[in-house]
């Protein structure tokens, strides 16, 4: 792809620090590990991964959520999700769960292997105020409806979410349309190869190394990039990057900002403390989920 504008630098670096959520599931936070790590409209990246059922086994019991989406990835392993109105998503190894809580959704999400690997992530994504109070809904994708594209230099490249743009194709991913336009990849690359990717000027972008390492942006001033830690990226037309000499493989996620407020309270994210505050009354009186909630088509 040739080269045109301006290559995005390295701006922050938010080291994923453990932690556990659910019921006691043990997970690496990186973007959302305090309320000053995040980049508009992304609120927090979860990494998991595991082979000790003790780590994963108790899951995410019934839980509420309003005002934001959730992504879940499941590289790994097998898990089921469950709402309150009784949909049900059986996510595999390579699926993705998106979901828009909307106005409001109570649901959990629960192991259902004994042994083994359970690896992904989750990736909450705020809505603009317009949308917080939708119906909510869900889609769940299949590793077969997520295309999977073999670059030049080796290693390959899966769209879950917006278009991949390489020389002579755009392979678009199964998630179009939504508000914040995403983008979102999973890349992984042999030792020392390059890749160069086109990110809207506008957007906010990340990059999160779960395997090896890369160094951020031209080949004379790139940046080191290490395992297991969230690459918060200039302002430029592209990425551009390269992998250390153990390959690396890592998420390239880019949005729409909605430069609008953000009031947080667990799993209720809406744009004033008094919505929050609503939130809570709707939750504890049932109102929340009194609106049916749909699957997404």
């Amino acid at each position: 792809m040739a080269a045109s504008g301006r290559a995005r630098a390295l701006q922050k670096i938010v080291e994923a620090h453990p932690t556990s959520d659910g019921a006691g599931v043990k997970l690496r936070r990186s973007l959302g590990r305090s309320q000053m790590e995040r980049l508009d409209p992304f609120l927090m990246l979860d990494e998991f991964s595991s082979f000790d059922p003790n780590d994963y086994i108790a899951g995410f019991p019934a839980h509420p959520h309003r005002g934001f989406e959730t992504v879940t990835y499941l590289i790994d392993g097998h898990m089921l999700h469950e709402d309150h109105l009784g949909h049900r998503g059986d996510l595999k190894s390579g699926a993705v769960q998106w979901m828009s809580a909307g106005r409001g959704i109570v649901h959990s999400e629960m192991p259902q292997q004994e042994q083994g690997r359970m690896r992904g992530f989750q990736l909450w994504i705020n809505l603009p105020a317009r949308e917080k109070m939708k119906p909510a809904s869900y889609r769940d994708i299949s590793p077969d409806e997520i295309p999977s594209v073999e670059l030049a230099q080796g290693g390959r490249v899966k769209a879950i979410a917006g278009t991949l743009e390489i020389p002579g194709r755009s392979v678009p991913g199964p998630i179009q349309g939504l508000s914040t336009d995403p983008l979102y990849l999973d890349v992984e690359l042999p030792a020392l190869a390059s890749f160069t990717h086109p990110v809207k000027s506008d957007y906010n972008a990340f990059i999160y190394v779960f395997e090896g390492g890369a160094s951020i942006g031209p080949p004379s001033a790139g940046k080191d990039l290490a395992t297991h830690c969230a690459g918060v990226l200039a302002s430029g037309d592209r990425v551009e990057l390269r992998a250390a000499s153990e390959g690396a493989r890592f998420l390239l996620l880019a949005a729409r900002p909605l430069g609008e407020p953000v009031v947080q309270y667990g799993p209720f994210v809406m744009n004033t403390r008094e919505e929050i505050e609503q939130a809570i009354r709707d939750y504890q009186s049932g109102e929340l989920t009194r609106a049916p909630a749909v699957a997404a088509r």
